[in-house]
């Protein structure tokens, strides 16, 4: 029965992520750093919006794309917050993120395009671009302060590329990408007339003075820039299944037709809350994370584990390099012998780190760096 499957699927993985959390929940008393979710609950005002809605009868089909008040919001928030001027037409309200940049890649793809997408990296462009029948194109920036080199990015060119993917602030590593890098976007999208795919839903959790995103950046670069965001990360609704995507009208108007013909739309007594996440101030939760991500840092320089500082994001992404073992090992074995779960890095095409997540409390947080500690001793020995 399998050679009647669409063949595209067998050369998509399932999640490594949730392959080494499954491990790590069949651990008795396994402590876990592996999942970018908010401990946090969503904001008391935020799901009283929702139940409000419910209330009302707010329980038929919405507008496809959203209702309207909702993308007027969202067009209000974006231009006063972040300098965008995506007007309500150009903007689509999806099922989380994940949809959102589904509807863009299948929404630029033909057969055999290829997606630049640099890493270490969320490994669900790959697999989205896979099934979307383009070929990733993948683009290392380890060696380089994990920023945008002119000469990696110029070699990643071809007359199939269609577009680059970027996040910053960046899963895992908690990177933002510089002036330098994001201006050698600009400059090789202009010149290859090819479309930046911003992954933004860590834009929010920001923790450094300046941060511009590449949209707000180059707004002349309007028709060829997609934007993709979540209320997941800043608001702590990861379980809402709620995001945007935001382009130019004419391409959103053939993109939302993946859209309709997918989800028809997004849930609609849920879209009065989303429109309450965005005039709600996610200061403390976010402060929480940067107190939680000076502890964490500060543990593992003590521990010996080298690092880039994370300027964004709740991710820590520490080099393993010295043990001389692979990331899926090293994360196995800590499961095992230590009784703590962190992300592998090789889920991320880096296979010398791994990703620890500062989305826990913080006795959680101070237990497994003290397990982290003790197990790398081990290794050292």
């Amino acid at each position: 029965m399998k050679s009647l499957l669409n063949p595209v699927i067998s050369n998509v993985e399932l999640s490594g992520i949730r392959t080494i959390t499954t491990l790590a929940r069949k651990t008795p008393g396994c402590l876990m750093l592996t999942m970018g979710e908010p401990d946090f609950d969503t904001p008391e005002e935020i799901k009283n919006a929702a139940k409000a809605a419910l209330d009302a009868g707010l329980t038929h089909y919405p507008e496809g794309n959203g209702l309207p008040y909702v993308l007027e919001e969202i067009s209000r928030f974006e231009r006063e917050k972040h300098g965008l001027n995506f007007t309500p037409d150009e903007i689509i309200l999806t099922n989380g993120a994940t949809e959102a940049l589904f509807c863009a890649l299948f929404g630029i793809i033909a057969p055999g395009d290829e997606i630049i997408i640099p890493t270490p990296a969320f490994g669900l462009y790959e697999m989205t671009i896979k099934l979307c029948r383009g070929i990733p194109v993948l683009m290392d920036t380890s060696a380089d302060d994990f920023q945008i080199t002119e000469e990696k990015l110029s070699k990643a060119i071809t007359s199939k590329t269609k577009a680059i993917v970027i996040t910053s602030p960046n899963n895992p590593t908690g990177s933002i990408l510089n002036e330098e890098s994001l201006e050698i976007v600009r400059r090789t999208a202009s010149v290859h007339n090819m479309f930046v795919i911003c992954d933004e839903v860590y834009r929010d959790l920001v923790y450094t003075d300046g941060y511009k995103s590449f949209a707000t950046s180059y707004p002349e670069l309007h028709d060829r820039v997609i934007v993709t965001q979540s209320f997941s990360k800043p608001y702590a609704m990861t379980g809402w299944r709620a995001g945007y995507l935001m382009v130019d009208a004419p391409i959103r108007e053939q993109i939302q037709k993946v859209h309709q013909y997918t989800v028809v739309s997004a849930v609609s007594f849920i879209q009065p809350a989303c429109v309450t996440a965005l005039h709600y101030n996610p200061s403390e939760m976010k402060e929480t994370y940067r107190r939680r991500r000076a502890y964490i840092c500060d543990r593992l320089k003590k521990i010996g584990l080298p690092f880039h500082y994370p300027e964004g994001a709740f991710y820590v992404f520490p080099s393993i390099a010295q043990f001389g073992i692979d990331s899926g090992t090293f994360c196995t074995k800590m499961i095992r012998e230590a009784g703590i779960a962190v992300v592998p890095g090789a889920c991320f095409y880096a296979d010398g780190y791994v990703r620890l997540s500062y989305c826990n409390s913080d006795s959680v947080i101070a237990e497994a760096m003290d397990r982290i500690e003790k197990f790398v001793s081990t290794l050292k020995v």
